[in-house]
């Protein structure tokens, strides 16, 4: 069996994506691969974090356990996880759950896009020049991704909007996924944004405000 490092699993509210506001089980993953500026859980990635270690059948069994279908993969980065596809595919398995991997746009998901049966959705990040991470993304991902994924692109300023702009052009996204912007929190204004996408006619955009942060306190934790 498989043993993972979980650095927290509750019960909440999709606080963003094509779920928002839906009930799902969380799972995050202690650990990441990068380092973003505005990151809102660098405390699941450091070396002193207390996690949990759960195997695949742990994992499974809290989910059935909860009585809730949509399932969060989260961090910390999931995909960066030793075996994480023993996983992915035990719970791909079970048509009665719905999965969502959320993960930072720099690793290869070509293992997740080959789990053909009910194959676990991404909300996939692409880090703009705020995050100080832009030249980390795994560009090649746009080309694998489907109607059933996502595109997330967390906004902080005014050359991230036109950058993100440039991207969504140039790889069609809004023709292939789900696309959203999201505001770093603090950082920029929603009002900046929606006129932004109004001048540029971006069509097939989403704005989403991460509501877990609306509902409770920004650094309020298991929620």
């Amino acid at each position: 069996m498989a043993e993972y490092n979980i650095a927290e699993k509750f019960i909440s509210i999709n606080g963003e994506g094509t779920k928002a506001g839906q009930l799902s089980v969380f799972i995050r993953f202690k650990g990441c691969n990068l380092n973003c500026s505005y990151c809102d859980t660098k405390w699941a990635n450091e070396p002193n974090t207390v996690a949990e270690v759960m195997t695949e059948n742990n994992i499974y069994k809290y989910i059935k356990s909860s009585g809730i279908k949509n399932v969060t993969l989260t961090g910390g980065e999931p995909l960066i996880q030793k075996d994480i596809i023993i996983l992915l595919e035990k719970l791909a398995a079970d048509k009665a759950l719905v999965v969502e991997i959320e993960t930072n746009g720099s690793i290869d998901v070509t293992d997740v896009i080959n789990i053909k049966a009910n194959r676990p959705s991404l909300t996939m990040d692409y880090k703009l020049s705020s995050s100080g991470m832009e030249n980390f993304m795994n560009t090649h991902n746009f080309e694998l991704l489907e109607k059933k994924d996502t595109v997330k692109f967390v906004v902080g300023s005014a050359s991230d909007l036109e950058r993100a702009k440039q991207i969504i052009e140039n790889y069609r996204l809004t023709k292939k996924c789900n696309v959203y912007f999201s505001p770093v929190f603090g950082s920029i204004e929603p009002t900046e944004i929606v006129e932004y996408m109004i001048q540029s006619k971006l069509n097939g955009v989403n704005l989403q405000l991460q509501m877990h942060k609306i509902i409770w306190s920004p650094d309020k934790r298991g929620v």
